[in-house]
């Protein structure tokens, strides 16, 4: 099993700026691989791949000598991202979808860099980079598996992250219980399961909105390229890693307990969705993607099982009887007049994503010959 594991990093003002001076490296690096491969197309129609820009790091390395403090492997993969970019890019057109062609990254929309089988190692709870320095780590939980390649990641609040990509992680089963739930999202609580329960929205981001407003305020007002206003704008990226951490810790919290209390877990899918963007803001305070992301995860490791049921429906249709009753969002108790059922909304939906999960196992696959 792959797993990926997070954690801050600490280090001398000197390291740090070494460290910061290797990922600006890195970002002129993609910008300047970027505007070659748009002035190729544009003056000769060519297109260069990945392999080829490659073959060009030596010479830039003696061109510009400043190059040579970042790992080669390190400088590939810069070019590797900006491949996975476009070939991104092209996918989306051919689904057609608004593409959005890979643009030049400013210093705050680039914010790591990968380092793989060479230039560092890791004991004792301690990260030694070759040409940066050394790190601690704050270490919350062990390092688990064959550690293949680690990323270093600077927050918009100026914090530092290491993450370990591992393979051949041990998995850690859950003991089975033989219960099977059904699980409903919603905004006024965050979730209701088919056994009736509800756990509450948080609202993490409701929480903050007011010191949030007043930080946005003071950052409006400063003027740009300022000392002042990048002192502001770190100040509104801390409330937000806040509301992020807050949010993460929720999610996985309620996910571990859904895993541990139950073998399978129904929800609903939510590919109807094809960008948050569509949802308004309490709907992305609820993070329903997030939540989903994490319980996946999370069941893979806990040997469980997650099923996912169309939704569309779920909410409509009665439990009880099967039959549809029409009903507008702010009608928040299903009263069915056929059958004579009367439950609350989001209750009756963890119903009926039950049932409908467990009849979508129970039905034979028919293989055409």
């Amino acid at each position: 099993m792959k797993k990926s594991f997070k954690y801050r990093l600490y280090a001398t003002p000197k390291t740090l700026a070494k460290t910061e001076e290797v990922l600006n490296l890195c970002r002129i690096l993609y910008n300047l691989c970027l505007e070659q491969r748009k002035n190729a197309w544009k003056y000769h129609q060519k297109s260069l791949t990945a392999s080829r820009q490659m073959l060009q790091l030596p010479d830039l390395k003696k061109a510009f000598p400043e190059f040579v403090k970042v790992p080669s492997q390190t400088l590939q993969d810069v070019i590797q991202r900006l491949d996975k970019a476009y070939q991104a890019f092209f996918r989306r057109i051919k689904a057609g979808e608004k593409p959005g062609f890979p643009r030049f990254k400013s210093a705050d929309r680039y914010d790591s860099f990968v380092l793989k089988q060479a230039g560092w190692h890791f004991e004792d709870k301690c990260l030694f980079i070759k040409n940066i320095g050394k790190f601690k780590i704050k270490l919350s939980r062990p390092v688990e598996g064959t550690i293949k390649t680690l990323a270093i990641r600077k927050s918009l609040s100026g914090k530092w992250y290491v993450c370990f990509s591992c393979d051949d992680v041990p998995a850690h089963p859950l003991p089975k219980t033989g219960k099977v739930i059904g699980v409903d999202m919603g905004c006024d609580s965050f979730l209701t399961d088919s056994n009736g329960r509800k756990i509450d929205n948080p609202r993490f981001v409701k929480e903050s909105e007011q010191i949030l407003t007043q930080r946005q305020q003071s950052l409006s007002g400063k003027v740009k390229g300022s000392h002042r206003r990048k002192k502001a704008r770190v100040l509104v990226a801390k409330i937000h890693e806040k509301v992020r951490n807050q949010r993460n810790d929720f999610h996985f919290k309620t996910a571990n307990q859904l895993l541990k209390e139950n073998d399978t877990v129904y929800i609903e899918k939510l590919n109807n969705w094809k960008t948050f963007r569509c949802l308004n803001r309490s709907m992305r305070d609820v993070a329903w993607f997030n939540f989903f992301s994490i319980l996946k995860g999370k069941a893979v490791e806990a040997d469980r099982e997650i099923v996912e049921v169309p939704a569309r429906g779920t909410s409509q249709n009665c439990s009880g009887c099967g039959k549809e009753v029409p009903k507008d969002l702010s009608v928040r108790i299903h009263s069915c007049p056929f059958c004579g059922l009367v439950l609350d909304r989001d209750h009756n939906a963890a119903l009926n994503v039950l049932r409908l999960g467990q009849s979508l196992r129970l039905t034979p696959r028919i293989s055409r010959l």
